[in-house]
């Protein structure tokens, strides 16, 4: 067979040499790829959680900015965190009052609501539900700053960035979440009381007194406090996502969704080994 191929004109025209074909890409760039770009991401954050850190410690303090994220992290964040934990002690009224009753414990129903919402539900799911808010507020707050060349302004201005925008924001979510874990479990007992008694009539105070039964300070406080290493992952990931945006609306979009994803996915990985570390150090 020829070489040579004949044009739609009848013209000759030559063989396509390698130049004009390229091979295709091994099938393991993608994975190298995306492997680089996880390590290059960890590194990222690394570099910029060092630089925040040093801001923060470094003066003059940001106060003003400080009360302002305090606000609008915790108290905005209010509602939302006290519907999520009532709607737990609803659910784990009626779930554990068919449950010990098919076992003959229903007796162990305040026990066993207090102790689901105090110990791993009332933090993790406040944990969530804030990063879902306040993530995904931080993220496309400091996106679309970075867009619309603000933070090149403050920058300009003499101001550090990281003191002034990010280490606020992060401090602002460690300082919140305890408390508005607090909040929710307050909500999710006194619920899970409500729902209880419209079955089986049951004083606030007996219910109270029956949930809290044994408990100590280890098991009751270590895993409130350990929402204040959900509240850095959440505060720290969404201002990284923020502040590194390029393209655009495009960009500010993105940084809003990689912001709750993100945090929602290290703040389940860091449940894992603070459940454990709580284990070993709180008996």
């Amino acid at each position: 067979m020829n070489e040579t191929q004949l044009t739609a004109e009848g013209s000759i025209s030559p063989p396509q040499s390698a130049e004009q074909n390229p091979p295709a890409e091994p099938w393991f760039g993608s994975p190298m790829g995306f492997v680089n770009s996880i390590f290059e991401w960890f590194g990222g954050i690394g570099v910029f959680s060092w630089q925040v850190l040093r801001a923060a410690a470094t003066p003059p303090y940001e106060w003003g900015e400080l009360i302002r994220q305090l606000d609008e992290v915790g108290s905005k964040s209010v509602p939302l965190v006290a519907m999520a934990g009532a709607a737990i002690g609803v659910v784990l009224s009626m779930e554990a009052r068919s449950s010990l009753t098919h076992f003959g414990a229903k007796a162990m129903l305040p026990s066993a609501i207090v102790y689901s919402v105090v110990q791993e539900m009332g933090p993790i799911i406040t944990s969530l539900v804030v990063s879902g808010r306040v993530g995904a507020g931080i993220g496309a707050e400091l996106a679309s700053m970075k867009v619309t060349e603000q933070i090149d302004a403050i920058e300009a201005s003499a101001l550090n960035p990281y003191r002034l925008l990010a280490a606020t924001r992060i401090l602002a979510c460690i300082l919140m979440l305890p408390l508005l874990t607090i909040g929710a479990d307050a909500c999710g007992v006194f619920m899970g009381w409500l729902t209880s008694t419209i079955t089986d009539p049951i004083s606030m105070r007996q219910f109270i007194d029956a949930g809290f039964k044994g408990a100590t300070f280890n098991a009751l406080l270590p895993p409130t406090f350990k929402t204040a290493v959900f509240g850095m992952i959440i505060g720290t990931i969404a201002c990284f996502q923020g502040m590194k945006t390029q393209g655009g609306a495009a960009g500010v979009g993105r940084a809003a969704t990689e912001s709750v994803v993100l945090s929602s996915l290290f703040v389940i990985l860091a449940d894992v080994v603070l459940v454990k570390f709580i284990l070993v150090f709180f008996p």
